[in-house]
């Protein structure tokens, strides 16, 4: 697919893609990398994935990451419960014979980078926050993005038979190595600008008045240049939306009350919310035409 092909199939699925990113897209499937997208929390990083999954007709598997995460919850484990049942209904049989049964295929959890490599057809893998894993886990990783193969002592090494299409995923808590960064291909992704985001609402919400979903737009694009702690998403935006659209709002202008007092969909922190005083509201709505 172009780059054009790309962006109208996202579009498809309630994705709406700028070029830059349906660039990368294309260049992840033409080279075959994984690719490495980084923002802000709430830009829809993980969205793209998820979008890919689709236009794709693939599976998406997903590993969340988190601070301790481990090669075992990543990758596979053993079916510890099981396996003791096991050896306690063949007592008596040859010791060799009871590890070879209890080291096989119906005593193996599958985790998502294994399940990844072992998927006849080629899946979606998003590793998503891979900032949140520590670089031990991270090089690990490395290790099975270059190669997509692992080897399990029981049972020996599993090499994918079809490349996975890998996403991940970082909000930039943390450096990344260069070594993982070399290995990816790398779009940042940033908060849409007005008009990109109104397209989103309209995607997203299809019943919903485009003059509506503009003036969000704007308005959202406004209160994310003051001083918040946590800036509104896209979700919070689409939330926000669908909460005028239900209240029967047409006009923000024309209800600077409700559209304060609805902004719990779209400031999520006690400071957010003593922060955007109806003063504040009122001033930002100056800037909708």
């Amino acid at each position: 697919m172009t780059r054009e092909e790309i962006a109208a199939r996202l579009g498809e699925v309630g994705y709406v893609a700028d070029r830059d990113l349906a660039t990368a897209l294309w260049l992840m499937a033409f080279l075959k990398r994984p690719l490495l997208l980084e923002g802000e929390a709430g830009v829809g990083k993980t969205e793209v994935a998820k979008a890919i999954a689709a236009i794709h007709g693939a599976e998406l598997i997903r590993l969340q990451c988190y601070e301790g995460l481990d090669q075992n919850a990543a990758l596979y484990e053993w079916n510890y419960q099981r396996q003791l049942l096991a050896i306690k209904a063949r007592e008596g049989d040859d010791a060799d014979a009871i590890e070879e049964h209890i080291f096989s295929e119906r005593y193996l959890l599958e985790r998502p980078l294994l399940a990844a490599i072992r998927r006849i057809d080629p899946p979606v893998l998003l590793i998503d926050e891979v900032d949140r894993a520590d670089e031990e886990f991270e090089a690990f990783l490395l290790e099975v993005l270059s190669d997509f193969q692992v080897s399990i002592p029981e049972l020996g090494t599993i090499t994918a038979t079809a490349i996975p299409r890998v996403v991940l995923t970082s909000n930039g808590t943390r450096e990344l190595s260069d070594a993982l960064r070399r290995r990816c291909l790398y779009h940042y992704v940033d908060f849409p600008d007005v008009e990109r985001e109104a397209r989103i609402i309209l995607a997203r919400l299809p019943g919903i008045d485009a003059a509506l979903a503009a003036q969000v737009a704007v308005m959202v694009g406004a209160i994310r240049k003051e001083d918040l702690r946590k800036v509104p998403g896209v979700a919070e935006t689409l939330d926000w939306a669908a909460t005028l659209a239900g209240l029967q709002i047409h006009d923000l202008r024309a209800e600077p009350e409700a559209v304060h007092e609805t902004m719990i969909a779209l400031l999520k922190t006690h400071e957010d919310r003593l922060r955007v005083t109806p003063e504040v509201t009122e001033r930002l709505l100056g800037k909708v035409a």
